[in-house]
């Protein structure tokens, strides 16, 4: 056997289906990918992963590749996972971490799904991929299918971050800004599957992008020490990596893995400019209606429809968590304090988990002697917008030390 996947199946009403067949939705809604689990179990353990190299790749039998195809890869590393102590003495919170998706090779947590997708559609014979963007998939996806040697097609909104405009242009894809939302921009891309001959890689339109996000909670739980921590706090876009560390912890727990059966509340954090999830969590719903006007200086949050919503939804409820907005004002001061505090580039979709964090603190929903996770699932400096300072200009013939030390 050179891999250990046992089928895919319809998330939303369970239909097996064929495993190395090329498939976008499943009654219009997502796929996933389920393994032999108790095979799993016989080939590999928790301490033969811990003498592998330390990258995404190291939990090959929980992914999708077959054994023997060689991955198409930039070298994705284990993020690190960093304590917290100044930000977390402010807050009140001794254990506080930040598990820090920036330094990964296109500078978010994109590098993740793109390195197991675009692994996939090159195994599965795709020439061509396309997908919608709200900014670092497009440059995600743009690096990985020149790394593999595939045609790649990106659409964006045309208010998308500026550095987003200009990597996927760098890495050879055809990009284009389009005059309205991400939805709109995967209309693009559905309408256009028949006349241009591309693989849809939009998020959640395909099962493997899913596979790869799913490493973020293996790598949480392998630096845990294979326990859990009691709060993730994660910004939810479309919502592939909150659904793929849940998908994740199922997976270890059925592996035996896991030294305690306890579960993480995930915390979806959106933007109040755009927050569907939070509205149909708040309504007690299964899935979330079109959140009108969507608008946010957290671009990776404009996601004002989720294909998703209902699995994003049920892991949250599943966990015991809850989906909480951001103040739109809060985003650039939290950037600021938290990248001041730790020396970690916040990104603008993390700002809006801290201060939903600290709402969180101040209710009580969230404890001092808990141990919490907030992602940070891209650098600063791919948001040169949200975050605007003009440096104070000196002149050199006349220096006012006094100034300086203000």
């Amino acid at each position: 056997m050179t891999h250990f996947v046992s089928h895919l199946e319809g998330a939303i009403d369970g239909t097996r289906l064929e495993f190395g067949r090329i498939y976008n939705l499943h009654a219009g809604k997502p796929i996933v990918v389920r393994y032999d689990l108790a095979a799993v179990r016989k080939v590999v353990t928790p301490t033969d992963i811990a003498t592998r190299p330390p990258t995404l790749w190291r939990y090959r039998e929980l992914l999708p590749l077959p054994l023997d195809v060689e991955p198409v890869t930039l070298g994705e590393g284990m993020t690190p996972l960093l304590k917290c102590d100044r930000l977390g003495g402010e807050l009140g919170l001794p254990n506080l971490f930040v598990k820090d998706e920036s330094q990964l090779p296109t500078g978010s947590f994109k590098s993740r799904g793109m390195t197991a997708a675009v692994s996939m559609a090159k195994w599965l014979g795709v020439k061509r991929v396309a997908l919608p963007t709200a900014g670092n998939a497009g440059g995600g996806a743009a690096a990985y299918a020149a790394r593999a040697g595939l045609e790649c097609f990106v659409f964006m909104p045309q208010d998308t971050p500026v550095v987003s405009h200009f990597e996927p242009h760098l890495y050879g894809a055809k990009a284009f800004r389009v005059n309205g939302l991400i939805n709109d921009c995967g209309k693009i891309v559905k309408d256009g599957t028949e006349p241009m001959g591309w693989f849809d890689l939009s998020t959640l339109k395909e099962p493997y992008r899913l596979e790869g996000k799913k490493t973020m909670g293996l790598e949480l739980a392998e630096q845990f020490g294979w326990k859990l921590p009691d709060v993730i706090l994660y910004p939810t876009g479309g919502g592939t990596g909150l659904i793929g560390m849940w998908k994740a912890f199922q997976e270890l727990r059925e592996l035996g893995w896991l030294k305690s059966d306890k579960m993480p509340r995930l915390i979806s954090c959106q933007a109040e400019g755009c927050a569907p999830i939070v509205t149909a969590f708040d309504k007690g719903e299964r899935f979330a209606e079109l959140f009108p006007n969507a608008a946010t200086a957290a671009s990776g949050l404009r996601v004002p429809v989720a294909v998703a919503d209902f699995l994003i939804l049920d892991a949250i409820r599943a966990s015991g968590g809850t989906a909480v907005a951001g103040a739109e004002t809060a985003i650039a001061p939290w950037m600021k304090r938290a990248s001041s505090r730790e020396g970690i580039s916040i990104c603008p979709e993390t700002a809006v988990c801290f201060d939903v964090l600290e709402k969180l603190i101040v209710n009580g929903d969230v404890k001092p002697s808990e141990t919490v996770v907030v992602f940070n699932t891209g650098a600063a400096t791919k948001y040169l917008e949200a975050l605007p300072a003009e440096l104070p200009l000196l002149e050199k013939e006349r220096i006012d030390w006094d100034k300086i030390g203000a």
